[in-house]
């Protein structure tokens, strides 16, 4: 993608900056206008799932997140600098809103009908009437006032997905009424039935489902009608928490709902809620972002980019006093959000059109704030390395993950114990499903079936055919939590059970345990993979990896990586793969990723009751995927370790311990000036992490990570 001027080269520091940004990226859009200005389509042969004609809505609508509040800005300071150019660049979004809602104009969007991807631009279309009323509408003719009324009010009385889709009837409904002059009392009944419905995707401490949890005495009764049709592919409810219910819709609505409707002194209660629930999310969700403003990236949707840090955005424009540090200050917030408009990634997702990106323009709606205001008075504060000091390891029940970021370590991570989604969607398990995910080293996605192209970075896959198809960790229980204990240190570990094939033949329990102050730049993942019945399963493939890393060598005259031995590996001064009969490190330029693996059986049937080494072939490897598979680097290498189990009988019970190593480059140059780190990355691979679990001991002592499986 070739840079793109006033954007690429934009420090993103000041409100002129992101003015001139918002402006960059709008401004190009001009060229794909239709004659009537109500339609936008980008010139690649792309499709979705919804009509071309909702799809080129979406190409107009979703940039009205800065159109507004370029607007809103005209409005309160006609005379900025940059107000002819803001003028120039607008004014098609303003023609193009009379040409859309009018039914008798051959670009008529066309009314909304049911579960229609027009709802979703229904929310866009309103927070703008919202942020500009008198250009999106008080300034406009009687009879186009009449068309956006309309328009808008088309999406009530519609079936809506259960999910955050209820948030844009909401905001639709909330234009109609603090702009259009709708009263409160006629679409009241259908806002408190689309509340009722978001606050039952409430999962406590600020934190949401995206759409109905699936409980526990749900999940068995769906495996109890799978054994009756024979079939586990239903679609149904999941275990979804993600940017989508953080940033890209749910917080971000929840604010913005506090915003206008607190601001007009409309639904008081129900706002001073929502004003709790940002206190109580912004206690934890920083931890996901890195100090340079990476995120880690996760879930559906990372298209849409720079709309994680929406909740940062939303957070500006909005009255929350209280909250908590390290967000407790308007400089803060600014650095969380502009911190990561300097930081970005991508993907796509069956509904993402070429013009889906521009849901990322949420994350500028602080745009709307004047240049005098807090936000962009005060200067940018930095990371609070301090208040991450205090809490390095942090346990999120809600999303079942363990934000990753110790002192003593060099990488910004989470581990993910019980999130899936059951529905149709793009190399799902990939996005969900993975035990581990990096702002550093990003997460890889499926090509086709070999292993290769399923690309196994941090997941456990299981083959019964001999290799010839393999299944991972989708659909699993609610994950449970408990302690495990090294030296004087407490670390929370997570606890989750999966079945890799629907018919429960193997059944796996994974524990995954975070770094510690002995062992920081290491986590350990313990499965205990049980063989059920008097099945025909004699032996069993198994392949777990360690996280993606850049493969291309920083010298231009190497075409791959060199294998090292002990002699000439010398940490991050040497790139190269260093693998033996247990272990497996990749050095790079990116910094270093490596697995060591052990495994143990015993059989709780016939056979003895006593541990021992398990009937194995093990193989450890720099795992080669297809390219253009991860997210962050085009060709990369994965540590996996491969394992076959042999003669395996009912109630036979292999446990397997792995045990994860990772290293930013940049975080641990970083982490040189500080005394504390004076260990080298070879140093700190050689020193691997001891445990003991459920009768099995690898050394005696307070050495030793200490947990109950």
């Amino acid at each position: 993608m070739p840079p793109l001027p006033s954007f690429s080269d934009n420090p993103l520091h000041t409100r002129s900056d992101i003015i001139h940004a918002a402006i960059a990226l709008v401004q190009p859009l001009h060229a794909h206008f239709s004659p009537g200005q109500a339609l936008i389509r980008l010139p690649v042969s792309t499709g979705t799932h919804f009509d071309e004609r909702a799809a080129q809505l979406e190409g107009f609508a979703r940039p009205l997140w800065v159109i507004s509040t370029l607007l809103h800005t005209l409005r309160s300071e006609p005379n900025h600098p940059d107000a002819d150019a803001i003028r120039v660049v607008c004014q098609p979004w303003i023609d193009g809103m009379a040409s859309g809602t009018d039914p008798e104009h051959e670009e008529y969007w066309g009314p909304i009908s049911d579960g229609d991807q027009r709802m979703v631009e229904a929310e866009v279309i309103a927070v703008a009437i919202l942020f500009a009323p008198d250009d999106f509408f008080h300034f406009q003719p009687k009879k186009i006032q009449a068309n956006i009324l309309a328009w808008l009010h088309g999406i009530n009385g519609k079936d809506m997905p259960l999910n955050n889709w209820r948030w844009f009837r909401v905001f639709a409904n909330v234009a109609l009424v603090l702009v259009a002059g709708v009263s409160y009392d006629e679409v009241k009944v259908q806002m408190e039935r689309d509340f009722a419905v978001l606050d039952s995707f409430y999962l406590g401490d600020g934190w949401n489902a995206d759409g109905p949890w699936l409980t526990a005495q749900h999940q068995v009764k769906m495996e109890e009608e799978a054994v009756k049709t024979r079939r586990h592919d239903k679609i149904g409810p999941g275990r979804q928490v993600d940017y989508y219910s953080g940033s890209f819709a749910i917080q971000f609505s929840q604010l913005l709902y506090v915003k206008f409707a607190g601001g007009a002194g409309l639904d008081s209660e129900r706002v001073e809620k929502y004003r709790r629930q940002a206190r109580e999310f912004g206690q934890d969700f920083w931890r996901y972002f890195d100090g340079d403003g990476a995120a880690i990236p996760f879930g559906r949707s990372l298209t849409y980019r720079f709309a994680c840090a929406g909740f940062f955005a939303a957070l500006a424009v909005t009255d929350v006093p209280g909250m908590p540090a390290p967000l407790d200050s308007p400089g803060s917030v600014k650095g969380f959000l502009l911190r990561h408009l300097r930081w970005n990634m991508y993907m796509a997702e069956d509904y993402n059109s070429p013009q889906s990106v521009y849901w990322a323009l949420k994350s500028l709606v602080p745009l709307a704030l004047e240049s005098n205001h807090p936000f962009w008075a005060c200067p940018e504060q930095p990371y609070l390395h301090d208040l991450q000091l205090q809490s390095p390891i942090k346990l999120l029940p809600q999303p079942t993950q363990i934000l990753c970021n110790h002192p003593k370590g060099s990488h910004h991570f989470m581990l993910s114990a019980g999130q899936f989604v059951a529905w149709p969607m793009k190399a799902s398990a990939a996005k969900y499903c993975k035990f581990a995910y990096s702002s550093q080293f990003g997460f890889s996605v499926p090509t086709g079936p070999l292993i290769q192209q399923i690309a196994p970075d941090n997941a456990l896959l299981l083959s019964r055919d001999g290799c010839e198809t393999w299944a991972g960790k989708w659909k699993c229980s609610e994950a449970t939590f408990a302690t495990a204990a090294v030296q004087d240190e407490g670390v929370p570990v997570a606890k989750v059970q999966w079945k890799p094939w629907g018919d429960g033949q193997v059944i796996v329990d994974t524990c995954l345990i975070p770094p510690t102050a002995r062992w920081p730049d290491w986590h350990v993942r313990v499965h205990r993979i049980q063989v059920t019945g008097e099945g025909q399963l004699k032996n069993l493939h198994l392949a777990e990896g360690g996280f993606a890393i850049d493969r291309v060598p920083s010298d231009r005259k190497m075409k791959v990586l060199p294998l090292l031995s002990d002699e000439n590996f010398k940490g991050t001064e040497t790139e190269g793969v260093y693998a033996s009969g247990s272990r497996v490190l990749v050095s790079s330029k990116a910094g270093a990723s490596g697995i060591v693996s052990s495994t143990t059986r015993r059989n709780t049937g016939s056979r003895s009751n006593d541990f021992a080494p398990a009937t194995v072939a093990v193989e450890h490897e720099a795992l080669k995927p297809d390219s253009n598979t991860n997210l962050m680097s085009q060709r990369t290498l994965i540590p996996v370790a491969k394992v076959e189990i042999f003669d395996l009988g009912p109630g036979e019970e292999i446990f397997l311990i792995m045990r994860v190593f990772a290293a930013s480059s940049q975080r641990f140059k970083d982490m040189q000036l500080d005394e504390r780190k004076a260990d080298g990355i070879q140093q700190k691979w050689m020193d691997v992490p001891v445990i003991q679990f459920n009768g099995i001991s690898e050394r005696n002592g307070r050495d030793a990570i200490i947990l109950d499986i």
